[in-house]
């Protein structure tokens, strides 16, 4: 089977914890499921965010850490994630769940630019979102960082989000350069 992602570690990506199958982690993937969740947040999901979905719908990555250009809240260099969303609306920490991404910008006041898929250790502070402003709802969007405690600064973080989780590095591999 050829796949979108290609040479990429799809089954070492997931860090395997009780938190994360209690919070993140959703059922298996199916079209109807990703159909409902696509029509109620108006928006097309990147082929290889539903592709790494199908291997794992939800969870905490192995590596939590991407460069970034410019400083953010978080620090000079770099952002931090908790956990990438499932597919999904049953866990709260799923696309549609409790803490989805219409939360973010209903209670929080995040700014409806795009889908909110991944949160940061800031508890809400800070988040990454699939940025749709430049693709429209049903083209690529990049990652971008968005800091609450900045007045909502929005930080390019990846042109996709292919280009993002393959960024992904560990505090560690961030520590030895």
């Amino acid at each position: 089977m050829t796949t979108l992602l290609g040479d990429f570690d799809v089954a070492g990506f997931w860090k395997q914890s009780k938190y994360a199958t209690k919070e993140y982690v959703e059922a298996p993937l199916t079209p109807a499921l990703l159909e409902r969740v696509e029509r109620t947040l108006g928006y097309t999901l990147p082929a290889a965010y539903v592709e790494l979905m199908q291997h794992q719908n939800g969870g905490i990555p192995q590596r939590t850490c991407h460069r970034t250009a410019e400083p953010t809240s978080w620090a000079e260099d770099h952002i931090a994630i908790t956990g990438i969303y499932g597919i999904g609306e049953t866990k709260r920490c799923s696309l549609c769940g409790g803490f989805g991404s219409k939360f973010w910008q209903a209670e929080w006041g995040y700014p409806d630019i795009g889908v909110y898929f991944a949160d940061c250790p800031s508890a809400g502070h800070d988040m990454l979102c699939l940025d749709y402003r430049a693709s429209g709802p049903t083209g690529e969007p990049r990652v971008v960082h968005v800091d609450q405690g900045r007045d909502y600064a929005i930080t390019v973080v990846a042109p996709t989000f292919e280009s993002f989780i393959r960024g992904l590095v560990s505090e560690e591999d961030l520590n030895e350069e």
